[in-house]
């Protein structure tokens, strides 16, 4: 589909809005995660007639390549642990796929509230921890690290394939408060990781043919941008300026959950 077909089945003002969105998610995702939470119900609400599939492709496409350019940002200015990397990849990787796997077998709904609690305390606790991913606070032996990593990516990537919004918020906690990083090495390591439980998800939209290209396309081209402005402000401003798109982000998904609990 060309530019003059894209502007012949949808308006001007809506490309603008999309754009816009995917912008605004993608700069939110590069510093602390989250981006799915503005993104998704946008597109909910611009194409209510579309399949639920082809929207959560069209999501992903382009979430995944701003989640990509935010992760090779970091990765030139964060020095990574390779071992723990990808042994913890692996493990976000192949739990979201079994995620994915048993949204058809739990009841969803049974969970929620139990998410809507999680998030809470997460909140108090982070709001009154002032101090919380300041600067680094643990310096564990990698054996340890390799440990605390498994569990973050296996049970983050499971919440992922089952559930999704805010996925990259979770990983930048966990390894704030097990692994006793800062948020900005924290946010880096999410990126990566956030990109590979992505990629899983996606493989099975484009297989199955779920997704609007043209949509994504320019979704993708904003995403990538706001990535990359979100990321060199994360990494100018520093942890303070983390933490606090991180509390607006947490209580984002508490109202979320909060609505889905109580009157979804």
């Amino acid at each position: 589909m060309s530019f003059l077909d894209l502007l012949s089945h949808y308006s001007v003002l809506t490309l603008m809005a999309l754009f816009a969105v995917a912008f605004t998610a993608g700069f939110i995702d590069a510093v602390v995660g989250g981006g799915g939470l503005i993104q998704l119900p946008a597109m909910l609400i611009t194409f209510p007639d579309a399949p639920l599939p082809t929207l959560f492709g069209t999501n992903k496409t382009s979430a995944v390549a701003g989640t990509a350019v935010a992760a090779f940002q970091y990765a030139r200015r964060v020095k990574f642990e390779f071992v723990l990397l990808i042994i913890v990849s692996v493990c976000a990787l192949a739990s979201s796929y079994a995620g994915a796997k048993a949204v058809s077998a739990i009841n969803v709904m049974a969970l929620k509230p139990v998410i809507l609690v999680i998030l809470i305390l997460i909140a108090v606790y982070t709001y009154f921890k002032k101090d919380l991913g300041a600067a680094q606070t643990k310096q564990l032996p990698l054996r340890r690290k390799i440990i605390f990593g498994s569990l973050i990516g296996l049970s983050v990537g499971f919440y992922d394939g089952f559930f999704g919004p805010g996925t990259g918020s979770f990983f930048v906690l966990g390894f704030v408060v097990l692994m006793g990083y800062e948020f900005v090495t924290a946010s880096a390591y999410a990126k990566i990781l956030n990109c590979m439980t992505n990629i899983a998800a996606l493989f099975v939209f484009l297989r199955q043919g779920n997704y609007m290209l043209p949509i994504a396309i320019v979704m993708g081209v904003a995403n990538i941008t706001g990535s990359i402005v979100g990321s060199r402000t994360a990494l100018r401003r520093g942890n303070g300026f983390i933490r606090k798109v991180f509390l607006i982000i947490v209580a984002l998904m508490i109202l979320r959950y909060g609505y889905d609990v109580f009157w979804g």
